[in-house]
């Protein structure tokens, strides 16, 4: 709720309630503050749980678009690249359409090389494939660069 507001900022608010408040009145309007937030998270919980009620498994349909818009406000270049490298999902390497499994340098492999948590991980190693017919060309590869 307050992850915007850092410590010079409340030490600031602080000082700002003592001299408008005085030493006097400040720990009672800092408890009145106290409850007031409280209240109010118990109402808006209160309220969540009356609709998940009410809704029962339509709820969650509902609650999904908000929670596909909180996923947006992670992304940027810093979590992408460290998802990417140390994600468990590099573990196991996606298969290409065309059967190729990427090999060393890529997924768990290239977090292994730059000393990633996936270290252990042997390289993923390409199945053998039979030798093309004379007028065969070999299959293409979209996401090859």
């Amino acid at each position: 709720m307050f992850e915007n507001i850092g410590m010079a900022e409340i030490l600031v608010l602080v000082v700002a309630g003592l001299f408008i408040l005085g030493p006097e009145r400040l720990p009672e309007a800092a408890a009145w503050v106290g409850r007031a937030v409280r209240q109010v998270k118990e109402f808006a919980t209160g309220a969540q749980n009356h609709l998940k009620k009410e809704l029962g498994p339509e709820f969650d349909q509902i609650q999904q678009p908000l929670n596909d818009l909180r996923s947006l406000r992670s992304l940027n270049p810093r979590t992408a690249i460290t998802r990417s490298l140390f994600s468990d999902d590099a573990a196991t390497p996606p298969v290409k359409p065309n059967g190729f499994a990427p090999g060393p340098g890529a997924g768990a492999a290239g977090a292994a090389a730059l000393g990633g948590a996936a270290a252990s991980t042997p390289a993923p190693v390409r199945p053998p494939q039979p030798p093309l017919a004379a007028d065969e060309r070999p299959p293409v590869d979209p996401d090859a660069t």
